[in-house]
């Protein structure tokens, strides 16, 4: 049974590592300062970013493992297990963490906004690698709000501290999106993947007891969670990846009609639970019904 340290505060977290915190609802932590540390497996209530600069760790995050290198960036949410176990190992680390309460967040722009940040959801194997210029970025927000958190608590240090959290998780988009792109190639190989992926769901009859395929099950086949495979497809393709599924799903429901299939024939093979399933997203798709262009085909 694995040991599993609850972080409901951020106190919890700091106080394992002998961090003193000067407020309790948000802390900066440079690694140089506390270590050595031990390792451990936590459960989060929390928002926490980190990243090392030197290390070679193996991480437990999601339902995978990490080889933690140099110039990572692991992002965690509430509801989410990350860490090692701890073994009785000492480690030196050099690096930050920023970790922050919700409640932080309540009444303020972020706590509607930080749901759009999808790669609080990313897992383990899609973490970001940073250059050394974001590296730098990254570390001189941190000793921002670490100064921030120095000075006297007033009405104005809650609201100046979310500003500088926002601009952290912006610039942790950014890089992700720098990311995406100088892996633009790789991904191109992806969308071939994805069409092969949908093709062996078609060939093998799957749809028959799952029904259509979904984002999630293409995500789960390539071992990414979904909402990292949905922006790999947005940026390489700038469409969303449900969108490029129920594509391809018409465009085989249309050479199905084309052969001369009924409509409800053609939705009972593809998967459809009713015609009139596919009578809407046809339309949405292509602009007409089946049955329009079934008309529209014989007359053409």
């Amino acid at each position: 049974m694995s040991k599993i340290m609850k972080i409901k505060n951020v106190s919890d977290y700091t106080r394992y590592l002998g961090h003193t915190d000067s407020h309790p609802l948000v802390s900066v932590i440079d690694y140089t300062e506390v270590s050595p540390v031990r390792h451990s497996l936590n459960n989060y209530s929390i928002y926490g970013i980190f990243f090392h600069e030197e290390a070679d760790i193996d991480l437990a995050y999601g339902c995978g493992k990490y080889d933690y290198k140099k110039g990572t960036v692991i992002c965690v949410a509430p509801g989410q297990i990350g860490g090692k176990e701890d073994n009785g190992e000492e480690v030196m680390l050099t690096g930050w963490a920023l970790l922050f309460h919700p409640d932080l967040l309540h009444g303020t722009y972020l706590q509607k906004e930080i749901k759009n940040y999808s790669f609080f959801d990313y897992r383990v194997n899609e973490a970001l690698h940073m250059t050394d210029e974001e590296h730098d970025m990254l570390v001189s927000l941190m000793r921002q709000i670490r100064d921030e958190l120095k000075n006297r608590h007033d009405e104005l240090q809650d609201a100046i501290i979310v500003g500088y959290i926002g601009l952290v998780l912006n610039f942790c988009q950014r890089f992700y999106n720098r990311q995406f792109l100088t892996r633009k190639l790789e991904n191109s190989d992806i969308l071939m993947k994805f069409d092969s992926l949908l093709q062996d769901y078609y060939g093998t009859n799957r749809q028959l007891i799952d029904g259509l395929p979904t984002v999630q099950y293409c995500a789960d086949q390539f071992c990414m969670s979904a909402n990292y495979f949905g922006d790999l497809i947005k940026k390489t393709t700038g469409d969303t990846a449900g969108n490029y599924i129920r594509q391809y799903v018409i465009q085989r429901a249309q050479n199905a009609l084309a052969a001369g299939a009924s409509i409800a024939q053609v939705a009972g093979e593809l998967g459809f639970e009713y015609p009139q399933h596919l009578s809407r997203m046809f339309k949405k798709q292509t602009g007409i019904t089946p049955t329009e262009y079934c008309e529209r085909f014989r007359h053409g």
